[in-house]
């Protein structure tokens, strides 16, 4: 069935659906990842965004029950250049499309996907429509004019389990994380370093954590604007010093304003798994995935905090650490390892922190 994807700048584009029928709009991005499809479907900080993939064939391995990132798609709709029909892999359960049919999701597919990424890269991210029921640009054009812009919103209510629940129960370490709209695989890696991990709301004050007496708490990615999750920035500051913190991608910008720093949007975002970032403790250079629209501005932070990673494609602000506290954050995704093992080491230097912490 034809579809049609409308900017809000007037710019619009002809494809095809596939999965199912009706009509989306989010915020338009592109990720260069060459794969790792599930997982971007399913990663909660692509709430609100329709996802291009830059890489033109996708779906050639399939969809499997154990690679997603959360219990459901979370993403808008999916563009691609071109969907595979089939697919060859042993761990491969369904089709790309018929994983889109069973979540009633909208695909669009036979979409010049280099096109629509060099006018995000020029424009910056935008707001769009995909439409099989209405093909007039004009008309869809206007509908994109009226989403809500990605600046002041907050996603992560929209994202956050609604009750506390235990990921693991028995570990030698008791992990509390605030979930923002975490990834499974963040959890996996806790787990698999001998913690208890118990997943908590976002919403949950730092008293109702804390009268659990968790030995370290981990505050995950997540969508939206950061500057708008004022509630997660007082939690932080209720307990920083107390136990160690760590923080991840969105986690990070709510560590950064705890301290003091502020946030700004980048004009496209950095989406991907090929994300070159520099540890300067170390001066070890790493391939990262990342997927994020805001940062945080590094000439906003005080004195006692100290940079530990930078991006070397654009020189943004990659991690930082507390010069005193037990207190540290990454902006991109160390459970990701796209290399495979990459910047695991980061959970290692958590779990030492909270031994540390014990004494």
């Amino acid at each position: 069935m034809k579809a049609l994807l409308a900017l809000e700048d007037g710019r619009t584009f002809q494809g095809y659906a596939f999965g199912t029928e009706g009509e989306v709009g989010g915020e338009v991005v592109f990720d260069t990842g060459m794969t790792g499809y599930q997982e971007i479907l399913t990663d909660p900080s692509f709430r609100g965004q329709i996802v291009t993939m830059t890489y033109p064939l996708i779906g050639n391995y399939g969809l499997n029950s154990q690679d997603s990132e959360s219990s459901r798609p979370q993403v808008e709709a999916l563009i691609v250049r071109e969907k595979s029909a089939i697919y060859s892999s042993w761990r491969g359960e369904e089709t790309l499309e018929e994983y889109f049919k069973r979540h009633n999701l909208l695909g669009l597919e036979r979409v010049d996907t280099r096109a629509l990424t060099k006018h995000i890269r020029e424009r910056g991210a935008l707001r769009g429509v995909i439409s099989t029921q209405d093909l007039d640009p004009a008309s869809l054009v206007e509908k994109a004019r009226q989403i809500p812009p990605m600046i002041g919103r907050d996603l992560v209510k929209e994202v956050t389990t609604s009750m506390p629940y235990v990921w693991q129960e028995q570990g030698k370490f008791s992990i509390a994380v605030i979930d923002c709209g975490v990834k499974f695989n963040i959890l996996r890696e806790l787990a698999k370093r001998n913690c208890r991990v118990v997943v908590y709301p976002a919403t949950y004050s730092a008293k109702e954590i804390m009268k659990e007496n968790p030995q370290g708490v981990l505050l995950s990615n997540g969508p939206g604007d950061p500057a708008t999750l004022f509630y997660l920035v007082e939690l932080v500051r209720e307990i920083m010093g107390e136990i160690p913190v760590l923080g991840i991608c969105i986690g990070h910008q709510i560590m950064a304003q705890a301290v003091g720093g502020k946030t700004f949007k980048l004009k496209f975002g950095h989406h991907g798994a090929n994300h070159p970032v520099k540890d300067l403790r170390s001066g070890w250079v790493a391939v990262t995935t990342q997927n994020h629209g805001f940062v945080v501005d590094p000439t906003t932070l005080p004195s006692e905090i100290e940079i530990t990673h930078l991006n070397l494609n654009d020189s943004t602000l990659e991690g930082m650490k507390h010069k005193r506290l037990p207190f540290f954050s990454v902006q991109f995704h160390p459970e990701a390892h796209p290399g495979p093992h990459d910047t695991a080491y980061l959970f290692d230097e958590f779990i030492k922190m909270v031994e540390d912490n014990l004494g």
